[in-house]
């Protein structure tokens, strides 16, 4: 009798905007992603995690929006996202937004990287007078970036830590999560409709495209001269 292989471990990167230690969002995200594990678990299936904490690569962030040079533990990072069946961002609440270093680290990706890729997004601050942060602005960005964000956001103010429907709010979160991995859809879209899409030259979309670097026009944008 032939053995039943396993599947593949799931993939999840949980993102954290969070800059102190220890930080509350970093708090938040990995409940979310223990959530995720421990629901996929039940579902026999197993998940790896891979934490992307932004404080200790903010200056290769800003690096790259200056100079467009991408450091090794950026790429690392961004290497990470692009092999993720699924991911948790969260970000604290500066001056009623999302972070700056979140939103940056966010705004330096490809814009192909992420196409229809799963994400909880989840966010904290120091008042609940943010809550509406996650769905007025950090959507947003992700849908500018093509990803499948579950219906469930996740905010957590100081009073909120003790309250039951946090932990609620964490479980379904974590469940659309899940169920939106285990369904394959981000590789189904890609297979089936990646040329659907615009992409940019130079993206990542480009290494696979049949771009003819040897016509005029090319030679010409390069600075030399047309045949």
């Amino acid at each position: 009798m032939n053995e039943q292989r396993k599947p593949e471990p799931f993939r999840l990167v949980v993102v954290s905007g969070g800059i102190s230690d220890p930080s509350s969002t970093r708090m938040l995200a990995d409940r979310i992603a223990q959530r995720a594990v421990a629901l996929a678990g039940t579902h026999g299936n197993t998940v790896t995690t891979t934490v992307v904490d932004l404080r200790e690569i903010s200056a290769d962030v800003t690096t790259m929006l200056v100079s467009q040079l991408i450091k090794p533990r950026l790429q690392q990072a961004i290497d990470a996202l692009a092999q993720a069946d699924g991911i948790v961002a969260a970000a604290p609440v500066y001056k009623a937004g999302a972070s700056g270093l979140f939103t940056s680290f966010f705004q330096v990706l490809d814009d192909d990287l992420l196409i229809a890729t799963p994400v909880v997004l989840a966010a904290t601050a120091g008042t609940p007078r943010h809550s509406l942060v996650v769905d007025d602005q950090m959507r947003s960005l992700f849908a500018y970036l093509r990803t499948t964000t579950v219906p469930t956001s996740v905010f957590a103010a100081p009073d909120d830590w003790g309250d039951p429907a946090l932990a609620r709010r964490i479980d379904r979160a974590a469940l659309e999560l899940v169920l939106l991995m285990e369904s394959g859809v981000a590789q189904q879209v890609r297979d089936e409709s990646w040329d659907s899409y615009t992409h940019e030259f130079g993206s990542a979309a480009s290494a696979g495209d049949a771009v003819d670097l040897d016509s005029d026009l090319m030679r010409l944008a390069a600075g030399g001269s047309a045949a």
